[in-house]
């Protein structure tokens, strides 16, 4: 990546010069920001080199919009002949007249029925990924016929008509959490566009003695209608097709890039695509949308920003890999330098909120950040979320949800915006609004770990602990070295009644946790495995090896070692009670110098006398009487007296001893 060649840079600057011109004569705006703002950060030499060389005369008299992508000479004569028409209806779409915009193109989108009237295909969630919600295939009451027009003009109708269904959905749908609004209302355009865009290909196809090459626009659109029928497998066929023709269409990628839910799908995804800076720009994007951060991941995106040094999307990607891992100083660093640079750009800031949120001594510069956001667009998404938690920092959480709704009402699908009003909801008691919330978060996205996490503490809030374990089970899968996230599972699992699986989960969250405070995890997200923790589960092969086994040299959170004892006490194994209660007690001194990770700086320290300890003093107190160790009782009761905890309880042990000792010299 280094070793690009001037030649090469300047052929990304030429294919970034047509994409922006491209997405922009289809109206798709935030793919020709992103291809504009990579234009403008490749290197000042290279702007400079091209000024000079650039036939500004030519370009003047050149159509832009028809050399903006590789058309033949058919499709350029047909982009010429309906030019004027195209771009008056470009002008309806800028202004929002959607409908009028789509007729203007395509007459024969002229409705035969009310524009209210119900979706030919019914549009139902499948039961599962790669369903068939909505099938392209299913016969239509009503097919408008298709007149020869160039892919441009096609794509523009089709998704001006797309774009007015969404937004006769989202009126429809009412208020956020009302009773028409999530699945139950649907885009009723989606079968006539599908059915559409399926004979349009079927033509294409049909006509083998004419192949005239695609832009790839009219398969993203494909992608997205079957994407929107739930028909998921399909829909990531079409869109792999789509930036197979037209590779910086950056719309594309992240509708492919919603499709993956684990490395091991992007892997199956990465060997249908070309190599080339978009698809390794994509690997970036969606390792770190699966929450992953390693030295590979950020020595990868160090050789993109030597092709992009001024690219603040990148710099964005790095702050959000250093969120993932934990690093906030370093994340919040990165986005306060973003915000000097470009103090504009509200992209990704909410993100940057929520770093402020849990930093201490941040209230300060969230409440700047807000007011900041407030006096450039008060009316965009990312600013409601900020301001919402501004005041959820303040502890005003009735007027962090009117924000964060607001931020919903801008944008249904503004996934942080769902999490966060959940978190509201939890703190203001409203269980069932929280689950719902959370429930639109991962219809929005199944990658979200947060959502997934607060769906099994409202359930647990409801004692309904089934439900919850089987939330924090998908909570922890996305996130294995969250120890959060196995230590929900094992409490889940001990209100269940399963002891050994409790047991399990629990060491795998002070695995999880000794391991984060090392080293991060690798770039496919090597952990602590999710699986074995089933209903039946409790011993097998990945349960042979105890997960403590690595945790070596550091220090361990004294209340799991406290209650992986008890359960262990439950299940009648007392002396692996009382090793973890003697490991629960070592927490209050921290690890001896010997024992630290090798290269592990500052000296040891321990959590002190706390009550958790405490209980572990007096348990093992108890437990030595019983064995009739009556030094070790009588030194641990000592203890306990001294620090204020259990004291009444400690001083009867005391005289029990000096009981029977004293009946025992006579």
């Amino acid at each position: 990546m280094a070793g690009l060649a001037m030649s090469d840079l300047r052929g990304i600057e030429k294919d970034l010069d047509r994409t922006v011109v491209a997405c922009n004569d289809r109206c798709l705006y935030n793919a020709a920001k992103w291809a504009a703002e990579l234009l403008n950060s490749l290197p000042e030499e290279l702007n400079q080199a091209s000024v000079s060389n650039k036939d500004i005369a030519d370009a003047e008299d050149e159509d832009l919009s028809t050399s903006a992508t590789s058309v033949d000479a058919h499709e350029a004569k047909l982009q010429r002949r309906e030019r004027s028409k195209f771009l008056m209806a470009k002008s309806f779409f800028d202004c929002k007249e959607y409908d009028r915009c789509a007729v203007t193109l395509l007459p024969t989108l002229l409705p035969q029925q009310p524009i209210s009237r119900e979706p030919s295909v019914p549009v139902t969630p499948g039961k599962g990924k790669g369903k068939t919600g909505a099938s392209p295939r299913a016969p239509r009451t009503w097919k408008p016929d298709l007149p020869e027009l160039s892919q441009r003009s096609l794509f523009l109708a089709l998704y001006a008509r797309y774009i007015a269904g969404e937004k006769r959905r989202e009126e429809e749908s009412e208020m956020i959490l009302g009773p028409s609004d999530g699945p139950v209302t649907a885009n009723k355009e989606l079968a006539t566009i599908s059915g559409l865009l399926e004979d349009y290909f079927q033509q294409r196809e049909n006509a083998k003695t004419i192949t005239r090459p695609s832009d790839g626009f009219l398969e993203y659109l494909y992608g997205i209608v079957l994407m929107k029928g739930r028909n998921e497998d399909l829909a990531k066929q079409w869109l792999i097709r789509s930036v197979s023709l037209n590779e910086w269409n950056w719309s594309a990628w992240v509708e492919l890039g919603s499709l993956i839910g684990t490395t091991e799908e992007l892997a199956a995804v990465s060997q249908h695509l070309t190599p080339s800076m978009p698809a390794f720009l994509f690997q970036i994007y969606v390792s770190q949308e699966l929450y992953q951060s390693s030295d590979s991941l950020h020595t990868k995106l160090d050789q993109l920003l030597l092709v992009f040094p001024r690219s603040a999307f990148l710099q964005t990607q790095r702050a959000l890999l250093h969120y993932h891992a934990k690093d906030f100083d370093s994340a919040s660093s990165l986005f306060s330098s973003i915000l000097a640079a470009h103090p504009y750009r509200l992209d990704s800031l909410d993100i940057y909120s929520n770093i402020l949120y849990v930093m201490e001594s941040s209230r300060p510069r969230l409440s700047h950040l807000a007011t900041l956001a407030s006096a450039t667009d008060r009316f965009r998404p990312e600013t409601c979320v900020i301001i919402g938690n501004h005041y959820s920092k303040s502890s005003a959480h009735e007027k962090a949800v009117i924000y964060f709704r607001r931020a919903l009402t801008l944008d249904r699908s503004f996934l942080s915006a769902w999490t966060l009003m959940g978190h509201e909801y939890i703190e203001l008691k409203n269980t069932q609004a929280a689950i719902e919330s959370y429930r639109r978060a991962v219809d929005a996205n199944r990658k979200d770990y947060r959502a997934w996490h607060g769906l099994g503490l409202g359930y647990e809030l409801m004692d309904m602990h089934s439900y919850a374990l089987y939330y924090y089970q998908r909570a922890a899968a996305l996130q294995p070295w969250d120890p959060k996230m196995w230590a929900a599972v094992g409490h889940s699992f001990e209100r269940c009644g399963k002891a050994e699986n409790a047991i399990r989960a629990f060491k795998r969250a002070l695995a999880s946790a000794s391991a984060s405070s090392s080293s991060a995890p690798d770039a496919q997200g090597q952990g602590p495995a999710p699986g074995g923790f089933g209903g039946t589960t409790t011993n097998g092969a990945a349960g042979e090896q105890d997960p403590l086994a690595a945790c070596v040299g550091g220090r361990l959170d004294a209340d799991i070692l406290h209650q992986i004892a008890l359960l262990y006490e439950g299940l009648d194994e007392l002396g692996e009670a009382a090793a973890y209660m003697e490991l629960c007690l070592a927490q209050e001194e921290g690890p001896e110098e010997e024992d630290l990770v090798p290269g592990t700086s500052g000296a040891p320290t321990g959590t002190g006398v706390t009550l958790t300890t405490s209980k572990a003093r007096l348990w093992l107190a108890k437990w030595a009487f019983a064995r009739e160790e009556w030094a070790r009782c009588v030194e641990l009761a000592n203890e306990l007296c001294q620090d204020g905890f259990e004291v009444e309880e400690a001083k009867g042990l005391v005289r029990d001893v000096r009981g029977r000792t004293g009946e025992g010299a006579s």
